[in-house]
């Protein structure tokens, strides 16, 4: 047999080989997505090398997306990360007006990498400290700008909005029921829940998740806007309760999808508090403007909500996902939530257990998505975010008044453009000159499959 000193320095240069190994692969992949980056960044390069499904299936260059047996080398990885880049949808590039996005933040970015390489978890503080705290330095900071006292707010970062519009849903049952967290829905009456025409269909979504059903969710009309009317919103609430059902929730979007509306949040608060409803705000798209001193007189009223979703992922910029519900009355998540699995959240830990937030959730295993948005707002500044977000819609504006401008172009609505949507149709030359109709109408939609021009952001 070998001698022990010979088998320990092989050892050894078994490990320094494969540290670097690991050290060159990191390497290379770090040039891979700078190289990516760099040409996102080029407005003369694609933002999609567009194949069909069956072209990516069946394999293309040495890519291929079938599983093997035996392992592949580092350098097959290498390439397979190249491709996988190479495929996909540069959402970075300045050309890429798909929904929602704005561009990739360098600094939201290398917040990403960290937390994948911490790979921790955000039920308890035993596991996670650093991130629990930020988790509620940043909810705090957003209470604040929302105009709730900051000790009282409570929240947590979420899947994405829809996650965050069910937990709203979730709370305001639980706090006008409790009983239905233990007995379920036989042991409650029938409700009724109220969101406007233009709303996200995560309202429904929720409804039907939660078991209240779809159908009890009475779609309120809105204003040409895209606004919801206050006025109805009332008769409404009157007319399910004529029916024999209890309304206990209003959804009043701050952004929507499409138009980028804002509801009058302030008359939408007086009707829910006669009628002792909870109020929601859905600003996952537009509670970005709150960081603005010019734009967050829109969401005037908002502080009066019972909860907010607020998205930075979007027009805060933070690489995807970031979300987060807001609760103005501390405790009622953990309260709603809670099962105290014994396993994690034991009460005699030798630190404050109200840290131990993972009870809130619906969720067990729970993503960081807190640091990439802690490092961007100590790399911008809450002044950085409001010019960031003041520039998207001078954008906006001024691609308003292009478009007013040309005769090939038709806007969707009359008036600014309250956020950074602008929504217009394409005027071809055989119908510049022809009267509005129901005809001409269905003819601009015909033309709008076509062309995909009626949903436009404007945010780089």
């Amino acid at each position: 047999g070998m001698n022990r000193p010979l088998c320990a320095m092989l050892f050894l240069q078994f490990l320094l080989d494969g540290e670097e190994a690991t050290k060159h692969f990191l390497q290379e992949l770090v040039n891979i997505l700078l190289a990516y980056i760099n040409k996102s960044f080029k407005r003369s390069s694609k933002v999609l090398d567009f194949h069909y499904p069956h072209q990516l299936k069946e394999g293309l260059e040495g890519f291929s997306l079938e599983l093997p047996d035996q392992p592949d080398n580092l350098e097959q990885l290498l390439v397979d990360c190249r491709d996988t880049l190479k495929y996909g949808v540069k959402t970075g590039h300045p050309r890429f007006f798909n929904q929602l996005s704005t561009g990739l933040d360098i600094i939201g970015l290398a917040g990403e990498w960290l937390t994948s390489t911490a790979n921790t978890n955000m039920f308890t503080y035993e596991i996670s400290p650093v991130f629990i705290l930020m988790e509620e330095v940043v909810l705090r900071k957003m209470h604040s700008i929302i105009g709730w006292p900051e000790e009282d707010g409570d929240g947590i970062f979420c899947p994405g909005g829809t996650m965050s519009n069910l937990y709203s849903v979730l709370l305001a049952r639980f706090h006008r029921f409790p009983v239905v967290k233990t007995h379920g829905m036989s042991a409650i009456p029938r409700l009724a829940l109220f969101t406007s025409v233009h709303s996200h269909y995560s309202i429904k979504k929720s409804a039907a998740v939660l078991g209240i059903g779809s159908e009890n969710v009475i779609v309120v009309r809105c204003d040409e806007r895209g606004k919801m009317i206050s006025s109805e919103l009332n008769s409404s609430i009157e007319t399910a309760k004529s029916k024999g059902l209890v309304p206990f929730y209003v959804n009043a979007t701050a952004g929507t999808t499409v138009y980028g509306a804002f509801d009058p949040l302030n008359e939408i608060a007086d009707i829910c508090e006669h009628h002792g409803l909870w109020m929601h705000v859905d600003a996952a798209w537009g509670g970005g403007l709150l960081l603005s001193n010019k734009h967050r007189v829109k969401l005037q009223g908002i502080k009066r909500a019972h909860s907010v979703t607020w998205n930075p992922h979007k027009m805060m910029g933070v690489p995807l996902q970031c979300s987060t519900i807001l609760v103005k009355r501390k405790g009622l998540l953990q309260e709603c939530n809670q099962l105290c699995a014994e396993y994690l959240f034991q009460p005699d830990k030798h630190y404050d257990v109200s840290y131990d937030t993972g009870d809130k959730s619906i969720q067990c295993g729970r993503h960081v998505d807190v640091f990439k948005l802690w490092l961007m707002w100590k790399a911008k500044g809450s002044e950085g975010f409001e010019a960031q977000i003041n520039h998207c819609l001078e954008n906006a504006e001024y691609l308003y008044y292009k478009l007013k401008r040309r005769a090939d172009f038709q806007l969707v609505f009359k008036g600014k453009p309250e956020h950074s949507n602008v929504c217009f149709w394409y005027l071809p030359k055989r119908l510049q000159s022809t009267l509005p109709s129901p005809e001409r109408d269905r003819e601009l939609h015909m033309v709008s499959q076509e062309m995909k021009p009626f949903h436009f952001l404007i945010n780089q």
